[in-house]
């Protein structure tokens, strides 16, 4: 049959394939351009200041390449690059202990977002569709507040004199103040409350998109309540709780405020100890190894759980 889909002169068809291709590139080169701009350029720049030395200077390094010295003199520093200041992190135990400090308490308060996250997106899945909005802009009506503004409210709710120690001491549930404050369950406390909107906003979408004619497929075969939940929900949910999980953890390994300001001196987060090299200590270089290791322990896991997902997608295929 004749394809009457287009029935533009042949030399327009060849004109409008011509400015269709590079229009397409042009789409695609945005994405990439702004990951050179923003990500590789400045990951680049940390990476050359952690093979440096450090210096009393502005800025406080010895640069290890300069351009003005000519190729010649940058080929034989190439060769000669030492990679003191990494051997370094894994000699002192400040940092290690830092890192695994951060992964714990960033894992913990992910797990408790979930769990009181979950239950709050899956309310708002079921809830009617007029009180959705209303749902919504309720979970994110706490970013219309200042993000520290926020955290110095939860100092006046977990000190001893605070309200919370008050108020379980006027109920009776206590016979004195909680020490909370200036501990790890502040810090968790604060990560749970500042990043809870970034576990329920993607579950809510995951849930809210969510076919219930399964569930009640489910539950005419005989399955319970209980049984079609994680027979069904469950595993279509999964989406929704691996992006909530990052958009928390994430965040929350690397996070400086709340440790600094709920946390005590016992507190050890790879945030403080990188605030720390770098402004108290000065030492650029090994603040800028502190940083590279630390996107490392935060981007091979997502690499490697995106190629997980890839092939299991091209096996169910």
């Amino acid at each position: 049959m004749k394809d009457l889909g287009d029935t533009s002169p042949p030399l327009l068809r060849v004109e409008r394939q011509r400015w269709v291709i590079p229009a397409r590139l042009a789409v695609t080169a945005i994405p990439y351009l702004w990951l050179l701009v923003f990500f590789l350029a400045p990951f680049f720049i940390v990476f050359k200041i952690s093979l440096s030395e450090v210096a009393i200077a502005i800025p406080p390094y010895r640069p290890v390449f300069d351009l003005s010295e000519g190729l010649d003199v940058l080929w034989e520093k190439a060769r000669a690059l030492s990679f003191g200041n990494y051997v370094w992190l894994t000699e002192d135990d400040l940092y290690w202990k830092s890192y695994l400090s951060s992964l714990r308490i960033a894992a913990i308060s992910t797990l408790i977002a979930l769990l009181i996250g979950y239950p709050l997106a899956y309310a708002m899945a079921r809830a009617p569709a007029a009180m959705r909005p209303i749902l919504l802009a309720l979970v994110i009506l706490p970013f219309w507040t200042s993000f520290l503004i926020r955290v110095y409210a939860w100092i006046g709710i977990l000190k001893r004199e605070g309200l919370l120690n008050a108020t379980l001491l006027n109920f009776g549930v206590i016979s004195e103040p909680l020490t909370i404050l200036n501990t790890d369950i502040a810090v968790i406390i604060g990560i749970v409350y500042s990043y809870l909107p970034f576990m329920v906003l993607p579950l809510y979408a995951n849930l809210e998109r969510m076919d219930h004619r399964l569930i009640e497929a489910a539950r005419d075969l005989g399955c319970t309540r209980v049984k079609a939940f994680w027979l069904v929900t469950a595993p279509l949910s999964l989406p929704g709780i691996v992006a909530g999980s990052f958009l928390v953890f994430i965040p929350a390994v690397g996070e400086f405020v709340i440790p600094d300001l709920l946390g005590g001196s016992e507190t050890l987060m790879i945030g403080r100890t990188l605030w720390s090299e770098f402004f108290a200590n000065r030492d650029w270089p090994v603040a800028s190894a502190v940083a590279i290791v630390l996107l490392a322990v935060l981007i091979l896991p997502i690499v490697f759980f995106q190629r997980h997902q890839q092939r299991a997608d091209e096996a169910g295929r």
